[in-house]
């Protein structure tokens, strides 16, 4: 099997995966900011970073899958002022604001585990991590990249840049940015502090109303938002490791002042490879509060959302998300999700019909051929998209062997039994909600319909043999009938 290639932000080209420790990858993914309840940008990642994850493991290789969850110091509209997101919710539910942070884990590793995508090996809170964030911004102060104002540390950009790349990952100026959140027209107030506005915020003095706080060196105060993931990744995947993964929403600033810090404390590039997906976007537009456009997954699973006219079920959005490039845009529209729905059961039609094939010595069609393309894609920075498009074909094939127009050979049968479940199942992640036993249990249901009917027909019953045919086809069920007996296969 060719190895994998993956497309790597830090250089902006395609790169050969080889490990640090080899058979063994170490990945961190930036988590949820918890403060309100998964939607549907919270999708695309972590199933496009649960299916690298799930074919590196098909690889052979063991992964440590770190995903942060962000319960403290990501303050409203990404900035170095202003009140903390967690708290600024916790306020408006008059709770607690751990209690609020739980409450959204909580809603949020359900939602993936409807979706699927596997837990990660550690799931670290900002919350619990205040020492080693502590211990990592007194070290970028005493080698000269971070200073104290007020009880505040902010990260010296400028310092920094005279030995390193501020804007090595997406590629900007320091001359171009402001303040460290990427948006130009965004006010300045409350920067007066910074030696320059184009520095960050390591440790911020809290006011005394605010509720989160912690003792430090410098005061009373909470940590910065980037300064996490920094310290976090450290901690349980070393100072240097294999992948970082993330939203393009998070090149910049996020992921830029990660590297910056892990560079200014450890004296190296803290990931080899930083990989990073498209965003979601509906009926063509960013989703965004000001346009009221955003969907919960619980509102789509429901149908309880005025672009929707029902709902759709986790397998359905999984797969709509995988029928498109992670690098690429992906457009949600209820069409797309049809679609998706549509090609879905195609597949697992296909895929259920695999095993009660008719085999022959003298086989006439072949599936290797496919069966290579589909990893060369894999391959091919996880092109899910043209495996899935692989897919296709092959159900294409299993449908012309179980019409009788082709034959299969019972290794080759079985061989394709096991490739499909390989690929669909293990590697894509597609959720298998009919287990065998289920499966026994429908064709025992259905052997004893069929018997019915036939016994219908032979007593010239046919309103009752016709009842059952139209009722099964309604339900999405058709039956075939032929000289050696009755079979049926499901729409």
């Amino acid at each position: 099997m060719s190895e994998l290639i993956i497309y790597n932000t830090l250089g902006r080209k395609l790169e050969p995966f080889k490990s640090l420790v080899p058979q063994k990858v170490g990945m961190y993914v930036c988590g949820p900011t918890v403060y309100g309840p998964p939607h549907l940008g919270h999708v695309r990642g972590p199933i496009v970073f649960d299916v690298l994850r799930r074919y590196l493991s098909f690889k052979d290789y063991q992964v440590r899958f770190v995903r942060n969850i962000t319960d403290v110091g990501h303050l409203v509209g990404d900035a170095d002022e202003g009140e903390d997101k967690l708290q600024k919710q916790a306020k408006l539910e008059q709770l607690e604001p751990m209690e609020v942070a739980q409450s959204y884990t909580d809603q949020y590793n359900w939602a993936m585990d409807q979706l699927n995508v596997q837990r990660p090996s550690i799931e670290p809170k900002a919350s619990g991590h205040i020492i080693e964030q502590i211990e990592m911004i007194q070290s970028i102060i005493d080698k000269g990249y971070a200073y104290e104002v007020n009880g505040s540390v902010y990260f010296d950009v400028s310092a920094y840049s005279k030995k390193h790349n501020y804007g090595e990952l997406s590629g900007r100026n320091t001359e171009d940015l402001i303040a460290g959140a990427g948006n130009e027209s965004r006010s300045l107030e409350g920067q007066e502090e910074k030696k320059s506005p184009n520095d960050f915020a390591l440790w911020k003095q809290a006011t005394p109303e605010h509720i989160m706080q912690w003792t430090s060196p410098w005061g009373k105060g909470y940590p910065g938002w980037h300064i996490e993931c920094s310290a976090m990744s450290a901690k349980y995947l070393g100072e240097s490791f294999d992948i970082h993964g993330g939203g393009m929403d998070l090149l910049f600033p996020h992921h830029e002042c990660e590297i910056a810090q892990s560079i200014s404390a450890h004296n190296n590039e803290p990931a080899r490879y930083w990989v990073h997906h498209n965003m979601i976007t509906i009926n063509g537009q960013k989703m965004a509060k000001s346009l009221n456009n955003g969907i919960k997954v619980t509102e789509l699973f429901e149908g309880q959302h005025p672009l929707l006219s029902r709902g759709f079920g986790p397998k359905t959005l999984r797969f709509f998300v995988l029928q498109a490039h992670y690098r690429g845009t992906l457009d949600f529209s209820e069409e797309a999700l049809l679609a998706s729905e549509k090609g879905m059961k195609r597949l697992e039609s296909a895929i259920g019909l695999i095993k009660n094939l008719k085999t022959s010595d003298s086989a006439t069609i072949k599936v290797d051929d496919i069966k290579s393309a589909i990893f060369d894609a894999l391959n091919d920075d996880l092109n899910t998209p043209i495996v899935i498009a692989h897919l296709f074909e092959l159900a294409r094939r299993i449908q012309i062997v179980n019409d009788g127009k082709e034959t299969i050979s019972i290794e080759m049968r079985d061989d394709l039994d096991q490739l499909m479940h390989q690929v669909y199942y293990n590697i894509l992640g597609m959720p298998k909600i009919n287990d065998d036993s289920s499966q026994n249990n429908l064709n025992e249901v259905m052997n004893l319909v069929t018997d019915i009917r036939s016994s219908a027909k032979i007593e010239k019953n046919y309103e009752l043999s016709d009842m059952i045919r139209d009722r099964l086809k309604a339900a999405g069920i058709t039956l075939m009938d032929s000289k050696e007996g009755t079979t049926w296969k499901i729409d």
